[in-house]
């Protein structure tokens, strides 16, 4: 099969993934305490006012009516509006504003963990039982065991209000505007305008949430590192390597780290994956107004329009990761065919 087919095929399989999580987030957001409607009116309203709403936001037909009316706009690009948390303002361009900087923390921090993970996971394989492997499976234990918003908050504390070293809050310092909107992607935006100092800003920033998300994908991706190293460690060809007098360091980084690296790319994907959907708390913690936070606020206002187009959008950007894992597979280990 040619991998064009294959992604044909990957892509048609997709699609009742797409609906059959539209159709529960649908569902279950219609489920939810609280009333939009309410939502969406000042504190003092007349009945009228009142029922003018209810209409306007078309709750007054049949739900299974309002899911094929959404399914039908959302198919053609339109994505609703946002009547409760953004007063009527487009699903999309809330989403479209916001998502580049959950991408920009959550591809930072993967590549940070993906760099340190590695290497201390075949660290920590060449020596096994050995100090340097008992401190980093220590180290690797203590990651998975912090919760991502108290990682933040000690962050928080110690680095911006004790040292100072980074700002507190927000992406970018009180008073520096946004460059043109171009890509809508703050970095790149900002090469383009000549306003480099942005940049610098912004990146700034950033550092503190990425520690964070990454710090928590570090030991994941360290202990499976590890655990596929001890593995092919222990192969027939690894034996004949060094018995044909390779030096160990050829050994490790030539025969044995590549092909460990397989397991360990589905680990980095799913991790990737998840740093989007866990910037919810590190984007609230720092207020930076990414896609978690405006989840969040979706949630807290019954906003359903807004709420089921992030879900939608995060459930693509799962298919997409998964899908490029399985490309990679083909580079690193050219015995795999599609």
């Amino acid at each position: 099969m040619s991998m064009f087919k294959y992604i044909l095929r990957r892509m048609l399989a997709a699609i009742p993934v797409l609906f059959g999580v539209l159709t529960i987030t649908f569902i279950l957001s219609r489920m939810m305490p609280g009333n939009p409607v309410l939502a969406s009116l000042p504190d003092r309203f007349d009945p009228a006012d009142y029922e003018a709403a209810y209409i306007r936001l078309g709750l007054h037909l049949p739900i299974i009516v309002q899911y094929f009316l959404y399914v039908g706009r959302l198919f053609t690009g339109d994505w609703g509006l946002s009547y409760v948390l953004a007063q009527g303002q487009p699903v999309w361009d809330i989403v479209i504003e916001r998502f580049p900087r959950t991408f920009d923390i959550a591809i930072f921090a993967i590549i940070v963990a993906a760099i340190i993970g590695l290497k201390t996971g075949v660290i920590s394989a060449t020596n096994r039982n050995k100090w340097k492997d008992t401190l980093l499976r220590g180290f690797a234990l203590v990651g998975v065991s912090i919760p991502i918003f108290w990682m933040g908050l000690i962050l928080q504390y110690y680095l911006s209000y004790q040292l100072g070293w980074f700002p507190t809050a927000n992406y970018k310092t009180a008073g520096i505007g946004d460059p043109p909107p171009v890509t809508l992607n703050r970095i790149i935006d900002s090469f383009l305008s000549g306003q480099t100092y942005l940049v610098t800003d912004y990146l700034h920033h950033l550092i503190l949430p990425v520690a964070c998300l990454s710090f928590i994908s570090i030991a994941g991706i360290t202990r499976q590192t590890r655990s596929s190293m001890l593995e092919v460690l222990e192969q027939d060809y690894v034996r004949t390597a060094r018995a044909k007098g390779c030096k160990e360091r050829d050994v490790i980084n030539t025969h044995a780290r590549k092909n460990a690296l397989i397991p360990t790319i589905t680990v980095i994907g799913l991790n990737f994956g998840g740093l989007l959907a866990g910037a919810i708390l590190t984007e609230t913690t720092f207020n930076l107004h990414g896609l978690g936070e405006a989840l969040i606020g979706a949630i807290q206002s019954t906003d359903y329009w807004l709420l089921n187009a992030i879900v939608f959008l995060t459930t693509i950007v799962f298919i997409a990761i998964n899908l490029g894992i399985d490309l990679i597979y083909a580079f690193v280990d050219p015995r795999i065919r599609y």
